[in-house]
């Protein structure tokens, strides 16, 4: 038993070489949609007037304190360890009744806990210090 798939007469239809876009055409369309749907969302924000600030090296004055944390918790007022928390706020209360009132300066090792900071930070703030600063190393340029 033999089946004919082709056409017998030999008039077969000439071969379609042409590309069908239409599935190119929906995909393409359905990508507008949703850039065109999604864009508004990305672009949206609040007007701001954000604060223009530079970084400016620090000018070290003789009345600044400087408190250093190393990677191991231990704090020091410029080369004195300090025992701990409650004796750095009772010296800086002392310091912060001066006229004019002197910036703290708080040095971090790369490894240090931030909650070491965090306590100078508070412990500045309970003693009624109104400048703190961090001094950090500039990234190297490559």
């Amino acid at each position: 038993m033999a089946m004919n798939v082709g056409s017998a007469d030999g008039d077969e239809e000439q071969m379609n070489s042409s590309i069908n876009t239409t599935p190119l055409v929906d995909v393409m369309l359905v990508l507008l949609i949703i850039f065109l749907i999604t864009i508004p969302v990305v672009t949206q924000s609040v007007k701001l007037e954000l604060p223009k600030e530079r970084n400016v090296p620090t000018q070290t004055k003789p009345e600044n304190i400087l408190l250093a944390v190393s990677k191991d918790g231990d704090v020091y007022w410029n080369t004195r360890k300090m025992p701990d928390i409650e004796t750095i706020v009772t010296e800086l209360k002392k310091e912060s009744v001066k006229d004019p009132q002197p910036e703290v300066h708080i040095r971090g090792d790369q490894d240090a806990r931030y909650e070491s900071v965090g306590k100078l930070v508070v412990a500045a703030q309970r003693a009624g210090i109104a400048k703190v600063g961090f001094i950090t190393e500039p990234p190297p340029n490559q």
